[in-house]
């Protein structure tokens, strides 16, 4: 066992402890995946049959990269016989094997958000609901709430205060909505994600048998990011480690951010009062980055009240201070941190894959994106239309789910007439609506015409005819041949392929490469199983509904500026992390301003940022930036301020002249006695025109640092605030005094004094 010796004494405690209930907190950059693997080896070593470990983990590369090193350890054949992947995949092959209790035919389709969306939509148009108020996107999030809370359609509708709810904000029919969702699926033979779980718990609940064949197969249960299980993913875990009890979470309370997925930190802040007996292990040493990001983020991370006790610590180097960038607008934003990483990567010979750039919201990429091409520099957005939400992928893998699941009305929708083979809209509809009144799928129509009649003239029923004829013939070879042969008969027998080739534009290129990666994708599935089992489109089509973006990475991705959102950033890590848009009611988000637990989540999300980082971390924001068509004057960010200013440098690249009130106010709200976070030096290098003139009461207001919304003060009239601005740069401002009214004044010779 000399993998053993690589492991610290913490690390190594809570690998050999394998009996009863525990807890291994694992503070960032701590070796928690390390001590995972390594516990599930030692357990195999120590005799336990691999088919008796369950181990859960959020994403599936997470599980594969595990599973591999397992592998490397106790071999191949040992680790392929461990239970391993994601909640959604490990529950999915589990509800395949009893989905007859459930009602459900073992091929049921796993709508993704998508599928979801677009039923929903369809539902909300056959309720003659209007979709602005009933929108598909917030529906399906409150449904998706709904059944993380295990709570069904029929008993959302029994429960009166989430009636009430509805009806107060002005959306009374939204259990109408979950009934006939519900109901469709079911019809449809098709199961949403939260599904996946919500029907798991069913099947634990309803049926004693399975839950103790269960219970007695899985008698070492490990769980992977434990502070990111919601109430239906908790009831699961607990229910099937209720009789030996020999569970393991591991997780950090201080990167808990999910909240709004549905994930409950009080999950793992309450795990001991679950197993009284639990043993806690704290992984406090931080392996990844420098003192400075390590001791900074220790400092933003204690400001929070609901926290499990502990301090994170490092021997590596202290590292470069933490940068802290002001700029004036958001696209100056872009091209002065674009720069920075030109400047570092030729400076320190950086790979571009060496840098992340990490934004509260997916709409703050615009100014990178230009600013990055405008230097030739590569980037790859994560969050971005996934390859498999691509049209002509989504169109392929809708023959393939048909093939699988004819009751899958979503997919038979999408492909009955593509490539167009004459089955127009009014005949679609004529099939829906039949479907609609005999009470019955859209298959059965089409394929019992006589039973159900639908009006339909005859040359358009021998099309319809012609189309099960095909799918039909897809069916006999779904257990006959392997997920590439099928897979190439459908993309080539449908038409696809060849309506793709046969566009010759760049964009139908594309695609056809697209459809031709992703049949080389079902080649290598087909090859990656053991040589006496072979691998069925069925299989394939399991894997490819639970994909997530961090499994999509492509060859092409490696070497690139990777930009995406903090909260897509969680579990990874980079040597250069840039965290843009450091302001108030950016983030933290306005929408967190209402609670202390909401903000705390927050300082969770600010924590996990600045743990990406290993070398250097930089931190900017903008006094100005466009949000919603409006230009909004900006304050930094309250969580620059709980930084200890020892670990901070202030920079300020901006042009303008003299300090704006945004950084006066920063300025005064950091400083500490005897620190300055602005030294005197930095003050003294800013140019300060003849006009200028600083005074006791304020700073004089020059056309560049006057902002709407500004408190000044005039000779004559006194205190004012700026209502607005007119010119650019501005050369008249229009001041409301409260004694005088609204004044417009010339800039040039008004002798404004911004106010502290």
């Amino acid at each position: 066992m000399r993998y053993l010796e690589t492991l610290n004494p913490q690390q190594l405690e809570a690998v050999k402890h394998t009996e009863g209930p525990s807890m291994v907190i694992a503070g960032a950059g701590s070796g928690k995946t390390r001590v995972l693997t390594f516990r599930i080896a030692y357990l195999i070593e120590n005799g336990v049959d691999p088919f008796n470990i369950l181990a859960l983990t959020f994403t599936n590369k997470a599980a594969r990269e595990m599973k591999s090193r397992i592998a490397s350890i106790v071999g191949a054949s040992e680790a392929k016989n461990i239970s391993m992947g994601t909640f959604h995949s490990v529950f999915a092959r589990i509800l395949r094997h009893h989905s007859d209790k459930l009602g459900y035919p073992s091929n049921f389709t796993i709508y993704d958000t998508q599928d979801s969306r677009s039923l929903l939509k369809t539902i909300i148009k056959e309720l003659k609901l209007d979709d602005k108020t009933y929108k598909p996107s917030l529906v399906h999030g409150r449904i998706s709430s709904a059944k993380n809370n295990l709570i069904s359609a029929a008993a959302y509708e029994a429960n009166t205060d989430i009636v009430a709810e509805d009806r107060m904000s002005g959306k009374p029919r939204l259990f109408e909505i979950y009934k006939a969702y519900e109901k469709r699926c079911f019809m449809a033979g098709a199961m949403d994600f939260d599904d996946l779980l919500y029907k798991t718990n069913v099947l634990l609940r309803d049926h004693p048998d399975v839950l103790h064949f269960y219970q007695q197969r899985f008698r070492y249960i490990l769980v992977d990011e434990y502070q990111d299980t919601n109430y239906a993913q908790y009831l699961i875990v607990k229910k099937l480690a209720d009789v030996y009890q020999n569970i393991c979470v591991v997780g950090d309370d201080a990167q808990s951010i999910y909240s709004f997925r549905g994930a409950n930190i009080e999950n793992i802040l309450n795990f001991r009062n679950d197993y009284p007996d639990c043993v806690t292990f704290k992984l406090e040493q931080n392996y990844r980055s420098t003192k400075t990001i390590v001791n900074a983020a220790n400092s933003i991370i204690q400001k929070n009240k609901d926290q499990i006790e502990k301090t994170v610590w490092t021997d590596n180097d202290d590292g470069n201070k933490i940068k802290v960038i002001r700029t004036l607008t958001d696209n100056e934003e872009g091209k002065v941190i674009s720069n920075m990483i030109h400047e570092v990567k030729y400076n320190e010979q950086a790979a571009n894959e060496d840098f992340a750039i990490l934004y509260r919201t997916n709409a703050q990429s615009r100014s990178f994106e230009e600013a990055l091409r405008k230097l030739n520099l590569p980037y790859k957005i994560y969050g971005g239309l996934s390859f498999y939400q691509r049209k002509e992928i989504k169109d392929l893998l809708a023959y393939f789910r048909l093939t699988a699941n004819p009751n899958d009305e979503e997919a038979l929708k999408r492909v009955i007439n593509y490539p167009k083979r004459g089955i127009g809209k009014t005949t679609i509809e004529k099939i829906i609506v039949a479907a609609d009144h005999y009470e019955v799928g859209l298959w059965d129509v089409i394929t019992n015409p006589a039973k159900y009649p639908t009006g339909i003239p005859g040359a358009a029923q021998n099309k319809i005819s012609s189309f099960v004829t095909a799918i039909k013939s897809y069916q006999v070879e779904l257990e006959k041949v392997d997920a590439y042969e099928l897979a190439q008969n459908i993309a080539k027998s449908s038409g696809i392929t060849k309506e793709l080739y046969d566009d010759k534009t760049p964009e139908g290129v594309a695609r056809y490469e697209n459809i031709q990666a992703l049949l080389a994708g079902i080649k290598e599935f087909t090859e990656s199983v053991s040589e006496n089992e072979t691998a069925y489109l069925s299989d394939f089509m399991i894997d490819v509904a639970l994909l997530t973006d961090a499994d999509e990475e492509k060859e092409e991705d490696k070497d690139k500026i990777t930009l995406m959102t903090i909260h897509a950033s969680k579990g990874l890590e980079f040597p250069y992390v840039f965290i843009v848009g450091m302001e108030e009611n950016l983030f933290p988000s306005q929408m967190s301003l209402n609670s202390r637990s909401d903000l705390e989540e927050e300082r969770r999300l600010f924590y996990v940022a600045l743990t990406r980082a290993e070398k250097k971390a930089v931190l900017s924001y903008a006094t100005s930036r466009y949000r919603w068509g409006n230009l909004i004057t900006s304050e930094p960010s309250r969580f620059i301020e709980e930084i200890d200013t020892e670990f901070l440098e202030i920079n300020n690249p901006s042009r303008g002249t003299g300090r704006s009130l945004n950084q006066m106010n920063f300025e005064r709200k950091v400083g500490i006695p005897g620190k300055k976070l602005f030294s005197d030096k930095e003050r003294k290098l800013k140019k300060i025109s003849s006009s200028e003139v600083q005074s006791k009461s304020g700073t004089k207001a020059s056309d560049l640092d006057l902002k709407v919304g500004y408190n000044v003060m005039h000779e004559k009239f006194g205190k004012g605030k700026v209502v607005g601005l007119d010119g650019s740069p501005p050369t008249k401002a229009t001041v409301f005094f409260p004694k005088v009214g609204n004044k417009q004044l010339l800039l040039k010779f008004a002798k404004l004094e911004i106010l502290d």
